[in-house]
């Protein structure tokens, strides 16, 4: 059977009410679906096929699927007797997707040269038009059937053939080297596609099921099985895909559905952020923080995980890349309350836990990182820590205050970002622990002051220079109440610039006619 003449037996084979005459016993009607997606296989897999043939051929497919007789493609009776459509579609799709997957990498990087992927995005596109039709086809419960028999719905379709197509367009529809613009859309109207044959509303519903009704049953579990065995420890770098396909599902589920599929999310993740390049550690602990912020503490603690994770998590703390670090603090943070009391509910004597653990040994890489890009990272946190410490911040107030003075010192830029969130931090230091704050006033003082007076020579944004004076304003009226106006004194032995003076004398002057604390 040769695929040219398919559409011309369209033709003839369209349904009677049409005003087309009747089949010859020879037509595509008379001929098992089956065999017809049967021998696209086989053209596909022949050797020596070029791109643009097998696009010739899945056009004609894609027209098959447009203008066929809805009875001989989904009914399983008169040619297609005795045949499991289901199984023949799932087949058919499979081979589809196979066509356009990507190479595997057989080297231990996990990646391969963007000139490995240059016949993907093309694939994808030709293959998306083609799975389209079909979905919206299968989709068109409304469509006459031309017969007395009932034809096969999506509905029939959806367990084994939406997780396919889901695991497929979300594939193809990432920014990534396999990708182009023309393949994303494509993969993305698929997607919308399967959403609304399905009769579902969002992507979140075609995973968790709508109504959480087992009528309509979502295709999560189903997804998971099919990334399962290419997220073993030997096989998970084989297809540079997955993993992203993985973690978008991942963070796609929410509470209380991330809870049933703990076991098949977590060992992945924590695989990922277990490997040695940067991209995929930060990929995996992206993961495991979404895990975290949407398993209870109990699940979590459940088999130890909790506390497997903290140790991979706190080893990371000893690279010195900025974009792992970005990742691992905040997931640190959220984690920390899961194994610890609330240091300020932990009652007396307070002992030293893994908070202490983890802000001592941040402190320690803090006072001795000269790369901005990761001062600016610890800087962005150190606020947040502070604030789930609350008052246990008192044991690390003397290194706390070194990093501090240190971070005010040194501009990181334009946007001064290091500093203004540096100032955040000092600013949540004096609010929680505004009793041993007198002690440290001269140094504290010195540093705030010097810092407007460098702001006054520094090239920065107007913009930004008036927020940095603002936080520092802001920490020396704290500084003042906290000492009871003790400032002052302070304010008149430092000594520095004729502009360092004068700004020292306005200062004063401010504090002398706000007495009142506001």
């Amino acid at each position: 059977m040769d695929l040219s003449h398919i559409l011309q037996d369209l033709q003839q084979c369209k349904a009677p009410e049409e005003g087309h005459s009747p089949a010859e016993p020879d037509t595509l009607l008379c001929r098992p679906v089956a065999e017809v997606l049967l021998h696209v296989q086989e053209k596909l897999k022949a050797p020596g096929l070029t791109t643009d043939q097998s696009g010739e051929i899945l056009h004609i497919v894609e027209q098959l699927f447009r203008l066929g007789d809805r009875h001989w493609l989904f009914s399983e009776c008169c040619s297609n007797q005795s045949t499991d459509l289901t199984r023949e579609y799932v087949d058919f799709v499979s081979s589809l997707t196979l066509y356009a997957a990507l190479p595997l990498c057989d080297n231990d990087s996990g990646t391969l040269p963007e000139s490995s992927f240059e016949a993907i995005p093309a694939r994808a596109c030709v293959v998306s038009l083609v799975v389209l039709a079909l979905v919206q086809r299968l989709g068109n419960g409304g469509e006459v059937v031309s017969s007395h028999c009932q034809a096969t719905s999506w509905v029939f379709l959806t367990g084994p053939l939406a997780p396919l197509l889901c695991v497929f367009a979300l594939t193809h529809m990432q920014d990534q080297a396999w990708t182009s613009e023309a393949s994303r859309t494509a993969a993305s109207n698929l997607l919308d596609s399967v959403v609304q044959a399905g009769d579902w509303e969002t992507t979140s519903q075609l995973l968790f099921g709508k109504n959480n009704t087992e009528r309509q049953p979502g295709i999560l579990g189903s997804i998971l099985e099919i990334l399962q065995s290419d997220l073993k420890r030997d096989s998970w770098k084989r297809n540079q895909a997955t993993k992203h396909v993985f973690a978008w599902i991942v963070m796609q589920v929410g509470r209380p559905w991330l809870t049933d599929y703990l076991e098949k999310v977590f060992p992945p993740s924590l695989l990922m952020s277990d490997d040695y390049c940067t991209d995929n550690q930060v990929l995996g602990v992206r993961c495991l923080n979404h895990i975290v912020l949407n398993v209870p503490a109990a699940d979590l603690c459940q088999y130890n995980r909790a506390q497997v994770l903290y140790h991979a998590l706190f080893n990371h703390l000893y690279t010195s890349e900025p974009q792992l670090i970005e990742v691992v603090l905040p997931c640190l943070i959220d984690l920390l309350p899961v194994l610890e009391k609330d240091p300020a509910c932990t009652g007396l004597p307070r002992k030293p836990n893994r908070y202490d653990e983890v802000l001592r040994l941040t402190l320690t890489h803090m006072e001795t990182e000269h790369k901005l890009a990761l001062r600016s990272v610890y800087a962005k946190f150190l606020e947040h820590f502070i604030e789930k410490m609350g008052i246990v911040i008192v044991r690390h107030l003397k290194r706390l205050e070194r990093v501090i003075i240190g971070y005010l010192e040194i501009s990181d830029g334009p946007e001064e970002q290091t500093r203004l969130a540096i100032l955040d931090a000092l600013e949540k230091t004096l609010l929680i622990a505004w009793p041993r704050m007198e002690c440290r006033l001269s140094a504290l003082v010195q540093s705030l002051l010097r810092l407007v007076c460098d702001l006054s020579t520094e090239s920065i944004p107007p913009a930004v220079r008036e927020e940095l004076v603002t936080k520092a304003t802001h920490c020396l009226l704290l500084l003042d109440h906290c000492t009871q106006g003790k400032l002052k004194v302070g304010i008149k032995q430092y000594h520095c610039t004729t502009q360092g003076v004068e700004l020292a004398f306005n200062l004063q002057v401010y504090f002398l006619l706000n007495t009142t604390w506001q």
